[in-house]
């Protein structure tokens, strides 16, 4: 496995966990101390305010879960990937979208810019 699909591995693992203590360690394990998050809906820094953010998205889309959509690209430290999030009671996908992922030296994540490709009602 390369490192940009370890490091989305670890992304999707945070954006998939719904218990405060496993989602807080999935986080710590993807992200560096002052990594950051923003999307058209959130600009935010640091494990607590993304960790805000993924339960927020738990809340709005209860039932649902962050899918890969494809493969992963990478060079220089950058990652690129497309998601689904998906209904795991019927698997419908209303949101879909693609993040580009900044990397450390060891694959941690330091910056996380996500476009949203599909939105319900749009």
């Amino acid at each position: 496995m390369s490192i940009y699909e370890a490091a989305v591995v670890r992304y999707f693992e945070g954006w998939n966990a719904t218990d405060a203590d496993a989602l807080a360690k999935a986080v710590a394990a993807a992200w560096s101390g002052d990594g950051t998050y923003t999307d058209p809906m959130a600009d935010v820094r640091g494990h607590e305010q993304i960790a805000a953010v993924i339960q927020a998205a738990h809340e709005q889309f209860p039932g649902f879960e962050f899918r890969l959509a494809g493969d992963v690209d990478g060079n220089h430290h950058i990652a690129r990937s497309s998601w689904e999030l998906v209904s795991t009671a019927d698997g419908s996908a209303p949101v879909a979208g693609s993040d580009v992922i900044t990397l450390t030296e060891d694959g941690r994540i330091t910056s996380v810019l996500g476009f949203l490709g599909r939105l319900p009602g749009a």
